[in-house]
C-alpha cells in the first residue's frame, strides 16, 4: 500500500490562544529557550575561556559535557519524579537551580569551580527539559492548540542553539566569556518570578510507583559511559579507569533493558522500541545530533585556533548556518509533505554525510572559511530536516494512549545525542598531534557514520506502511509553528 503524500490543507480557522495560555507558552517556551541556548553559547567562547582559567585544549570539551552529561543523564529520571510528585515543583525547581548556577559559573575563579557551575546547569537543565514539555502539553488541549503549541516551542529550541552561536560570539568579544553565562542567569531571574503564578500544577493521576532500579541503572549507566568516553581525551582509551567505567556503564544498562522488561511502570517501554519506526527513527534522530554537534565543536576550535578567527567573526560564520538552518525549517514539512517523513529522514542524513565530507578539504589557507561557511550552512539545512522527520517517523502510527512514550524517547535521544557525540569523537581532535589532522580524522568518521545511518534506516523502514493521516497532521502542526 503506497503512502499518501499529498500535504495535509491547511485548516480555515487558526487555533488562537487566549491572552493567560500566551504567557503561559511565553515562560515554557523562554525556559526551553535557555536550555538550547546553554548547549550553543559557550562554544565560540572556548579558547578565550581556556586562556583564562588554564584549561588545555583536551579539557574545553569538558566544559561542554559536565553540561550535557547531567542535562541527559538525568532526563529520563525527572521526568518521571515530574509525573509523581509535580511537573511545576520540580520545573520551578530546576530553574531556580538553573539560575543560581549560571552565576557561579559567571564568577568562577577556576576550572573546579567552573565545571560545577555548569554540572548544576545541567541538572537544572534535567529538571526543566521534561516537566516544562509535559506542563505544556497537559496546559494545552489536543488538537490545533496544542499543535500550535508545540510548533512554536520547537521552533525556538532549534532558534536558541543558533541564537547562542551568534550570541556567543558577540558577547565574548564586547564583554567577555563571563557574559555568555551571565546572560543565561538573567534568562533564569526573569522567567522564574513570573512562573508560579502563570502555571499550574500537574501530575499523572494514576501516580505509578517510581521505578528505582530502572531509574538508578539507566542514569548510573549513562553517567558512566559518558564519563568514559571523556576521560580518554586525557588519559586515552587504555586507562584503568576509562575501561572500569566503560564496562561499568554497559553492565548497567544491559541491567537496565533487565529491570524494565520486567518493571510494573518502567521508564522506558521496551514493547513501543521493538516497534520499526520507533527503533530506526530515534536511530536517525541520535545520529544526527550526536555527530552534528561534534562538528560543531570541532570547527569552532579550528576556525579560531587554525585560521585565528576571532570569537565575533566565528560567531558570524555559524550566524550563516543559523539563517539557512531557518530557511530549511520553514520548507522542511512541505518537503516531509511531499516525500513523507522515512524518506526525507533518509535524505537528509545522506545529505548531512555528504557536506561533512566536503569539509575534508578544509586547510590553513584564509579561503577555507568560505568552505566551512558553505558546507556546515547546507549540513544544517539536512540536519534540521532528519530533525524533524525523525520526530514524525517515531510518532506515526502509534496510539494517542502511547504518545507520551514515543515523544519522551524523542526528547531523550536528542539529549543523549547532544551529551555523547563532543566526547565520543571530539578526543580525536584534541588529542591528536595537530588540531587540522584530528578535525579531518573526525570529519571522516563522522561522514562514514552518518551514511551509514542513511543505509541503516533506510533498509530497517523499508516497506513499512505508514498511518497517512497521522503523517499529514503532524505535517501540518510543524507548518503552523514555522508560520
Amino acid at each position: 500500500m503506497a503512502i499518501d503524500t499529498t500535504p495535509a490543507p491547511t485548516p480555515l480557522d487558526t487555533p488562537r490562544l487566549s491572552t493567560r495560555d500566551r504567557l503561559v507558552l511565553l515562560v515554557l517556551c523562554a525556559a526551553q529557550f535557555m536550555v538550547a541556548l546553554d548547549f550553543s553559547v559557550l562554544n565560540v567562547a572556548l579558547p578565550v575561556l581556556g586562556a583564562d582559567l588554564g584549561m588545555s585544549q583536551s579539557a574545553l570539551q569538558w566544559a561542554v559535557t559536565a553540561f550535557a552529561l547531567p542535562s541527559g543523564g538525568f532526563l529520563l529520571l525527572f521526568g518521571r519524579v515530574g509525573d509523581l510528585f509535580g511537573r511545576r515543583r520540580l520545573f520551578l525547581t530546576g530553574l531556580a537551580l538553573f539560575g543560581a548556577a549560571s552565576l557561579l559559573a559567571t564568577f568562577a575563579w577556576d576550572p573546579a569551580s567552573f565545571l560545577t557551575g555548569r554540572a548544576l546547569q545541567g541538572i537544572g537543565a534535567a529538571a526543566i527539559v521534561p516537566t516544562g514539555m509535559s506542563l505544556l502539553t497537559t496546559t494545552f488541549a489536543e488538537g490545533p492548540a496544542r499543535d500550535r503549541a508545540l510548533g512554536i516551542s520547537g521552533t525556538l529550541l532549534s532558534l536558541g542553539f543558533t541564537v547562542g552561536m551568534v550570541a556567543g560570539g558577540v558577547l565574548t568579544d564586547v564583554l567577555g566569556w563571563r557574559s555568555t553565562m551571565g546572560v543565561l542567569a538573567l534568562f533564569a531571574l526573569i522567567v522564574l518570578p513570573l512562573a508560579p503564578g502563570l502555571l499550574p500544577e500537574s501530575r499523572t493521576p494514576e501516580r505509578p510507583r517510581l521505578d528505582v532500579p530502572g531509574a538508578v541503572t539507566v542514569t548510573g549507566g549513562l553517567l558512566s559511559v559518558i564519563y568514559a568516553l571523556s576521560t580518554a581525551a586525557d588519559r586515552g582509551f587504555g586507562h584503568v579507569d576509562v575501561i572500569a567505567t566503560l564496562a561499568a556503564g554497559s553492565a548497567l544498562l544491559t541491567a537496565f533493558v533487565l529491570v524494565e522488561s520486567r518493571a510494573e511502570a518502567p521508564l522506558v517501554s521496551l514493547p513501543m522500541l521493538r516497534r520499526r519506526t520507533v527503533a530506526w527513527g530515534n536511530v536517525g534522530g541520535l545520529v544526527t545530533f550526536s555527530m552534528m554537534s561534534t562538528v560543531v565543536f570541532v570547527l569552532t576550535l579550528y576556525l579560531q585556533e587554525t585560521l585565528r578567527l576571532s570569537a565575533f567573526e566565528t560567531g558570524l560564520v555559524f550566524g550563516v548556518q543559523g539563517v539557512l538552518s531557518a530557511v530549511a525549517g520553514a520548507f522542511a514539512a512541505r518537503v516531509i509533505g511531499r516525500f513523507g517523513a522515512r524518506r526525507t529522514l533518509v535524505g537528509s542524513l545522506a545529505g548531512q554525510g555528504v557536506l561533512t565530507a566536503a569539509m575534508l578539504g578544509l586547510d590553513t589557507h584564509v579561503w577555507s572559511v568560505w568552505l566551512a561557511t558553505a558546507a556546515v550552512s547546507l549540513a544544517s539545512m539536512c540536519h534540521l530536516g532528519a530533525i524533524v522527520s525523525y520526530g514524525l517517523t517515531v510518532t506515526s502510527g502509534v496510539p494517542d494512549a502511547e504518545q507520551g512514550l514515543a515523544t519522551g524517547l524523542v526528547t531523550s535521544t536528542q539529549q543523549v545525542g547532544i551529551t555523547i557525540g563532543i566526547p565520543l569523537l571530539g578526543v580525536l581532535a584534541t588529542t591528536s598531534s595537530d588540531l587540522l589532522t584530528g578535525l579531518h580524522t573526525v570529519l571522516a568518521v563522522e561522514t562514514a557514520i552518518v551514511l551509514a545511518a542513511a543505509v541503516l534506516v533506510a533498509v530497517g523502514l523499508r516497506g513499512r506502511k505508514t498511518d497517512a493521516e497521522t503523517v499529514s497532521g503532524a505535517v501540518e502542526s510543524e507548518a503552523l509553528g514555522a508560520r
